[in-house]
């Protein structure tokens, strides 16, 4: 899987990364875990994912989570199941903004943004 992110892929990242003031502390609860948020996070059922869900449902590369200037973001990584969003399923390859208490849901694991 590349390391690439916005940041380092296109001008509009690299200038948002220069504007970007000290980093806010985020965190993911994910099975009982409190997991750092960072730049870029990559969920999936492949072991070569930051965030591993053991559950069939999840494709291998399902989802990432992406730091973009001050704000997280959610993409579907195009998963044959789908990423939801508080409820309702994510468009696929679209980034959506992230917020306190935000709850994804991939296969029957839930990962709650606090």
């Amino acid at each position: 899987m590349q390391d690439t992110t916005i940041i380092t892929s296109s001008k509009v990242g690299q200038r948002l990364e220069k504007l970007t003031d000290a980093e806010q502390v985020s965190y993911l609860m994910f099975g009982g875990s409190r997991i750092e948020l960072v730049a870029k996070i990559t969920i999936g059922r492949s072991s070569d994912n930051n965030i591993v869900i053991d559950n069939k449902l999840a494709s291998r590369h399902h989802a990432l989570i992406q730091k973009i200037k001050d704000a997280y973001f959610l993409k579907d990584e195009n998963s044959t199941n789908g990423t939801f969003l508080n409820g309702r399923r994510i468009p696929a390859d679209k980034y959506v903004r992230l917020n306190g208490g935000d709850k994804i849901t991939i296969g029957n694991a839930n990962l709650i943004i606090s």
